[in-house]
């Protein structure tokens, strides 16, 4: 199970990319694997040398009575002291975020990948656009030629 951010990859440039785990309650990791997870608008902060991720959504378990989560509360990540104070520079120097670009789970355990992005202008989103078009019709043409 993978949930992908795709909006990330149009309005971001992805310097680097980075795996960390999360700090979950019960509920929320049945909810992740019935796939109600959406992680649009979300992003991540450092915060006290700990990395958080906010305003991601993960719906509230349909059986989870009273013990049930916040759908939008802040989650910790978990890295690596010598990892954050690098990520903590980087961003601090030269202006990036921190966006998860995907969720997924490795050996029963969820995962982000988190990306060290930079903000796209515009024109920058209209030229991935013409180019993602012009590599579609390059494979269409490829396609039917024989």
């Amino acid at each position: 199970m993978e949930v992908i951010n795709r909006e990330a990859r149009h309005e971001y440039f992805i310097l680097e990319e980075i795996e960390t785990g999360i700090a979950l309650t019960g509920t929320e990791i049945k909810a992740i694997r019935d796939g109600k997870v959406n992680l649009k608008d979300s992003y991540a902060i450092i915060k006290n040398k700990e990395v958080y991720l906010l305003n991601t959504y993960i719906s509230e378990y349909k059986e989870g009575n009273i013990f049930n989560h916040e759908p939008r509360r802040t989650r910790k990540l978990l890295l690596h002291k010598k990892e954050i104070l690098k990520l903590n520079d980087k961003i601090k120097q030269e202006g990036l975020t921190l966006i998860p670009l995907k969720l997924y789970f490795k050996k029963n355990k969820v995962k982000i990948l988190l990306g060290l992005c930079k903000g796209k202008k515009l024109y920058d989103k209209r030229e991935t656009i013409k180019e993602r078009d012009l590599k579609r019709e390059a494979s269409k043409i490829s396609k039917y030629k024989y």
